[in-house]
């Protein structure tokens, strides 16, 4: 499947969440070596995506990530456990370029703030959002992923972004068969889906997110 070369220069709509979880509850993620989760008070950080990429950038699809918090050199970055497109290109690109398990799934995003993703092999997974506090300009930010591509060498992946944000919330559902701990990463797994995917839904199955963050109309660009 044909994908565009890296960087992707993409535009849309987006609401991050982050959520604090214990890091004993952490599955046992295939990260790359030398990277290790960031653990502040014996927890962990998670942070979804739901991402409403539109015309004008690269590609137009829609996303749900899942990334952990990491300890990346003497640095902190993002390692994508668990993502979910609309669109063979997005996945293509996404795994072959930069080692992101990007799996084929339906994702409709409203503007009422409500979302939600099925796929083959889960429950449905959803969202509400609701804005508590727009803000008056626009954010810059930079950060960067690392991936292990499927050669197991290390990949880099910078990202910039900048967009109009509002603070607010938000509440991530999924459906029962995802509850168990899946520590092994195999118990409770679900037939058809990556174990890291499972087991990063059965994590969200057991927390709630602890702050987040539209950004929209955003504009950013994703590797070098």
């Amino acid at each position: 499947m044909p994908f565009p070369p890296s960087p992707w220069h993409l535009t849309g709509d987006m609401v991050v969440s982050l959520w604090r979880v214990p890091a004993d509850d952490l599955p046992p993620w295939p990260l790359p070596g030398g990277v290790r989760p960031w653990v502040v008070r014996r927890r962990a950080t998670v942070l979804t995506f739901w991402v409403d990429y539109r015309p004008g950038g690269v590609l137009a699809y829609r996303e749900f990530l899942i990334a952990l918090a990491v300890r990346h050199g003497r640095g902190l970055a993002g390692s994508t456990v668990a993502a979910w497109v609309d669109d063979e290109r997005s996945l293509a690109g996404g795994r072959a370029l930069w080692g992101i398990p990007k799996e084929q799934g339906v994702i409709a995003l409203g503007a009422d703030g409500r979302g939600e993703l099925t796929a083959d092999g889960i429950p449905p997974v959803r969202v509400t959002y609701r804005d508590m506090l727009r803000l008056p300009f626009r954010l810059p930010a930079r950060a960067h992923l690392v991936q292990r591509l499927p050669d197991g060498t290390e990949c880099r992946v910078p990202m910039r972004i900048s967009g109009r944000p509002a603070l607010g919330r938000s509440r991530v559902t999924t459906g029962a068969g995802v509850r168990g701990r899946l520590r092994d990463g195999s118990a409770g797994r679900q037939s058809g889906i990556a174990p890291g995917a499972s087991a990063a839904l059965s994590v969200l199955a057991r927390h709630r997110p602890l702050l987040s963050l539209a950004v929209r109309d955003f504009r950013g660009t994703v590797g070098r």
